[in-house]
């Protein structure tokens, strides 16, 4: 069965007491509308002195939350990314005290990005290929009480992991009965990092599909990353966040190892070598302190294909 859920109304904390705004079951799929991070405050015709007035407590604006019949802790949440349609504008900003160079950038600037359907170029000479994916995913945390979104976690939320592209698969531990799905943040484009606290902030619909593995053991988000022309091809990927970045890449590292050990039958230390020469280990962002994430990656091509969490 398809849903449609409009944007509004939004949310910007997770907390596993809120209502959700659609019920579905398992492999249903929910087109969702989903509007700019700052929840519509800003728009293409915004100046910087109007950008600082907004009010930051909105800021994510998040759609959901969805149940999913049958969900529950222990589970797996399966979130198949079937499309990610920007809506032709875009936004970026610098933002005093915020972002990876914050002692260099100090005076806040508003940039504005008109996008064509696959590329911006906004900021000429340079011609920036568009990658549309929602920089927000995932599931309200086992631990009560209401948490901004700004820090992404076990559950998934602000990962801004740039291959959750169309075509990318997510994976989330359930932490809460019917898993309380939210999404939104959708950026165009951004690299790896976000440095700047933005990548190209957008509206954007988004269609998503959702299955349910039972008690399956999960640590944290991983991701089946699609190939995608001009950039890496297809990959299994697995995210961490944390405050401190070295042990996080390290908890990472390890959670890959893991992943080829119970899936493809590697020793330990022939998964640890083989990562050694062809892991792809990336800071996602940065900017979300004091939390950095982490991605771990693997090309599918150097794997024998396989589905995980089907038997």
């Amino acid at each position: 069965m398809e849903h449609t859920l409009g944007a509004e109304p939004t949310h910007s904390v997770w907390d596993r007491t809120m209502e959700p705004r659609l019920r579905i079951a398992p492999g249903d799929v929910v087109h969702m509308e989903c509007v700019d991070a700052s929840g519509g405050q800003v728009g293409p015709g915004s100046t910087v002195e109007g950008f600082l007035g907004i009010d930051r407590t909105r800021i994510h604006a998040l759609t959901g939350p969805v149940w999913v019949d049958g969900a529950e802790p222990g589970d797996v949440l399966q979130v198949d990314v079937l499309k990610v349609a920007h809506k032709g504008w875009a936004w970026s900003s610098v933002i005093s005290g915020l972002g990876f160079l914050d002692a260099r950038f100090t005076e806040p600037y508003l940039f504005q990005w008109k996008l064509d359907r696959n590329a911006s170029l906004s900021m000429a000479p340079a011609v920036v290929p568009l990658r549309p994916f929602c920089g927000v995913m995932g599931v309200a945390p086992a631990e009560p009480g209401a948490h901004r979104t700004r820090p992404p976690g076990y559950f998934g939320g602000n990962m801004d992991v740039r291959e959750l592209s169309e075509g990318a698969t997510l994976y989330l531990p359930v932490s809460n009965a019917g898993a309380l799905f939210s999404a939104g943040d959708a950026h165009a484009a951004q690299g790896d990092g976000e440095v700047c606290i933005n990548g190209m902030e957008c509206p954007a619909d988004v269609s998503l599909r959702f299955s349910l593995h039972k008690q399956r053991t999960l640590r944290g988000p991983m991701i089946e990353a699609a190939a995608r022309v001009g950039e890496d091809g297809a990959a299994w990927i697995v995210v961490e966040s944390g405050e401190d970045a070295f042990k996080t890449a390290q908890t990472a590292t390890s959670r890959l190892i893991d992943l080829l050990v119970a899936e493809w039958g590697f020793s330990d230390v022939h998964a640890y070598i083989l990562l050694s020469v062809a892991m792809r280990l990336r800071l996602s962002q940065v900017v979300n302190r004091p939390m950095t994430t982490v991605s771990a990656g693997i090309a599918k091509s150097i794997l024998p294909g396989r589905r995980l969490f089907s038997r």
